[in-house]
C-alpha cells in the first residue's frame, strides 16, 4: 500500500490534550480537573459484517441516544475471554538543562541507558544545532547533575555521559526526579505538561520500566473497570514491549514496504503464554489491548496460532494486507494521519472499514491521540 492512502485532515479541536475529565471551577477562580480514564467514547467495529456501533442499546437491542463509553466494552465479551495488556512502565524521559557558558535552555529526551556503570545514555536534544561533542549540560540549577556530550548518533541524537558519582540506584532516582512525563509533542506544542500527566500517562498495571511513550490504549483501563472484568470472569495476560518514539517517526517513503521501524524490546513470559493459549484452546476470544501489544504478540505467535515465549527485539511493521495469527479482537485509539499506528489498525480491521471508521470518528467529533477515544474491533 501507499503512504498517501492513509492521509486525512484532523482538526486541531479533535486532538485530545487531556484524558476524559470533568472540569470544576473553584471559588478562587482556579480550574480543577477530575479525570475518568475509562469514560472516553467508544466505537465498535465489526470486521465481518462491516457494522459500526456508536450508541448504547436499550433492553430490546435498539440504539439509544446515549453514546457508547469505554466501560461498555465489557458487554462485548464473555466469561473466559482473555485480554492481553502491555505492562511496560514509562519513565520521566523529558528533561531540560542549560548549556555551559551560553545558558541556552536545551530539551533532553532520554531514550535508553547504554551503560549503567559509565552513566551513558542515548538521548535526543532540541535544538540540536546548539549541542556538539564536548559540550556540557547542567540540570537542576546549581545542583550536581551534569552531563557531557561524547558522541553524535543522528541529526538530533547524542550520547551523554552523566558526571554523577554515587550508587546507580541513587543516580537513577535523581535523574528521574528532574524529568517530566514524556507526553507526545502534539500535546506539549499545545499546552505545557503538568503534574497530572505523571499519573495520567501511565497505565494502572505498569510494571516493567523501559518505555518513553505510553501504550496509549491501556490508559483507558481503570481499577474499577478491571474489577468489573474480573467479576465477569475475563482473564488478563501481560506482556512487555518497551514503546519507543519509532511510532511517531514520519514515514518518508510512499511505498510502505520500504519503511523501516525502530526496534523495540519485548518480553513474553510463560504465564502469559499459558493464559492466552488456554483461551485459544477453549474457543474464547483473545483481545489485544493496543497497537504495541499487537506488535508484540504478532512477533511471537507460532504457525499453530499459539503464543510463544520470547525475550528479544522486534522491528515488525504491520500494514494492510496482513493476516493476524493470534488475536480475535483488538482495542486501539484513533491516531494521526499517515501514522504506523493507524496502519496497524487498518491491517486488523481491513483498510476500507478502517477508513470508514475514521471518517465516522471525524464526523462525530471523536477525540484523537493518546488521550483520545477508543475503537474496539471484533471479528464478527
Amino acid at each position: 500500500m501507499k503512504l498517501s492512502q492513509f492521509k486525512f485532515k484532523l482538526p486541531d479541536e479533535q486532538i485530545a490534550l487531556y484524558p476524559p475529565h470533568r472540569v470544576f471551577k473553584n471559588e478562587d477562580g482556579t480550574v480543577e480537573r477530575v479525570y475518568q480514564r475509562d469514560r472516553c467514547r467508544l466505537m465498535v467495529v465489526h470486521r465481518k459484517s462491516g457494522k459500526i456501533d456508536l450508541w448504547q442499546k436499550d433492553a430490546d437491542g435498539n440504539d439509544t441516544s446515549e453514546p457508547l463509553n469505554f466501560r461498555n466494552i465489557v458487554d462485548y465479551f464473555h466469561e473466559g475471554d482473555t485480554f492481553v495488556f502491555n505492562d511496560t512502565a514509562v519513565f520521566p524521559a523529558r528533561l531540560f538543562g542549560t548549556k555551559e557558558k551560553t545558558d541556552a535552555q536545551i530539551e533532553v529526551f532520554l531514550l535508553r541507558e547504554l551503560n549503567p556503570e559509565l552513566r551513558l545514555w542515548d538521548v535526543l536534544v532540541e535544538p540540536a544545532r546548539k549541542i556538539r561533542i564536548g559540550n556540557k549540560l547542567f540540570f537542576d540549577g546549581d545542583g550536581p547533575m551534569v552531563a557531557e556530550v561524547i558522541d553524535n548518533t543522528t541529526s538530533r541524537g547524542r550520547t551523554l555521559r552523566f558526571l554523577y558519582d554515587c550508587p546507580h540506584d541513587e543516580f537513577k532516582r535523581e535523574l528521574f526526579s528532574l524529568g517530566s512525563a514524556p507526553v507526545p509533542r502534539y500535546i506539549i506544542d499545545r499546552r505545557p505538561p503538568d503534574e497530572d500527566d505523571t499519573v495520567n500517562f501511565q497505565t494502572i498495571f505498569a510494571k516493567n520500566e523501559g518505555a518513553v511513550t505510553a501504550p496509549a490504549t491501556g490508559l483507558h483501563f481503570s481499577r474499577e473497570l478491571m474489577k468489573i472484568m474480573e467479576i465477569r470472569g475475563f482473564q488478563n495476560a501481560f506482556v512487555t514491549l518497551h514503546c519507543s518514539l519509532g511510532c511517531f517517526d514520519p514515514i518518508e517513503v510512499e511505498d510502505l514496504t520500504k519503511h523501516k521501524m525502530n526496534s523495540e524490546q519485548i518480553y513474553i513470559g510463560p504465564e502469559a503464554c499459558r493464559i492466552v493459549n488456554q483461551a485459544k484452546q477453549n474457543g474464547n476470544k483473545v483481545c489485544v489491548v493496543g497497537v504495541s501489544t499487537a506488535r508484540a504478540t504478532e512477533s511471537s505467535v507460532g504457525t499453530d496460532g499459539m503464543l510463544k515465549e520470547y525475550n528479544g527485539w522486534t522491528n515488525k511493521f504491520i500494514f494492510p494486507p496482513y493476516e493476524f495469527g493470534l488475536a480475535d479482537a483488538m482495542i486501539t485509539n484513533f491516531y494521526h494521519s499517515e501514522s504506523t499506528l493507524m496502519m496497524l489498525t487498518a491491517a486488523f480491521s481491513g483498510y476500507e472499514l478502517c477508513m470508514e471508521a475514521y471518517e465516522t470518528a471525524l464526523r462525530e467529533g471523536f477525540k484523537f491521540g493518546c488521550y483520545g477515544d477508543a475503537m474496539l474491533i471484533l471479528s464478527d
